[in-house]
């Protein structure tokens, strides 16, 4: 244990565990609220054309990979306003457009690279100070959204319909949540890749959601919940030599079946 907490190289993957873990059960519960999964999904494959264009270009993914899913995240929004089109069929066409760009510019790179591999299926370990004060930089903005847009999100998440006729800029506001869903998941990416990143938007949330109906509860129960089990999984993981992704993954899905037989009992 205490070979856990001194080496630097964990230290620095903890906080970074911690902070993702924040993050992102924070902006889970609007996902799983306004059942957008698949949103989540669909902007880690975007991420994955931004990965593998820097990979191309020999630069720092995470410089190339944000902008990348963020462009991604507003195309989303943008077809589905402009259009008639489902919230899914506009995932669905933009997804395919980024992994079939990132596939395009892996083959187009002539030597192997083991980055790829290791965005695919996350490497904490590797968190470097970099990574860190990107990922601090959005913990204090996340921290902020909660002061003033947190309410108006809310309010749209349950009556879009009647947060617009309160005249809530709805759709600049999805702008901005979707944007910092979409960074959000390129800088989770390095810790649980981009096959399971999803799940770590989604499922701390959705264990919330099963112990509370109320939507402020909701948010403060994933947010301890994304990050006990980040904490739980890294240890896990260094204990038993395990991936550290996945290993996370797996104590919150831990943790969303010991919610849902509590409330089974419960409610029963």
């Amino acid at each position: 244990m205490l070979d856990f907490i001194t080496q630097s190289f964990m230290q620095r993957a903890l906080l970074a565990g911690v902070l993702v873990g924040f993050i992102s059960s924070y902006l889970g519960v609007f996902i799983v609220q306004r059942r957008m999964s698949f949103m989540g999904d669909g902007l880690a494959h975007a991420a994955f054309g931004g990965v593998a264009l820097a990979l191309f270009l020999n630069t720092q993914p995470l410089w190339i990979a944000i902008p990348f899913t963020i462009i991604a995240s507003l195309g989303i929004t943008l077809v589905r306003e402009k259009t008639n089109l489902g919230t899914d069929t506009s995932i669905g066409i933009i997804f395919a457009v980024s992994v079939a760009l990132g596939i395009i510019f892996l083959s187009l790179k002539r030597s192997y690279t083991a980055d790829a591999f290791a965005y695919l299926f996350g490497s904490i370990l590797a968190v470097q100070t970099a990574d860190l004060l990107i990922t601090a930089g959005l913990a204090v903005i996340t921290i902020a959204t909660f002061f003033r847009f947190w309410s108006r999100w809310a309010y749209a998440t349950f009556d879009n319909e009647l947060a617009k006729t309160d005249r809530i800029r709805v759709t600049n506001d999805d702008y901005i949540l979707n944007t910092l869903i979409a960074i959000t998941i390129v800088v989770s990416v390095k810790i649980v890749g981009i096959i399971l990143v999803a799940a770590f938007l989604v499922i701390p949330a959705a264990g919330a959601r099963l112990l509370t109906n109320t939507f402020f509860k909701m948010t403060v129960i994933s947010i301890i919940l994304g990050i006990v089990s980040s904490i739980i999984g890294l240890w896990m993981s260094y204990i038993f030599d395990l991936p550290s992704g996945a290993t996370i993954i797996l104590v919150q899905a831990f943790f969303f079946f010991i919610s849902m037989f509590y409330k089974k009992i419960f409610s029963g």
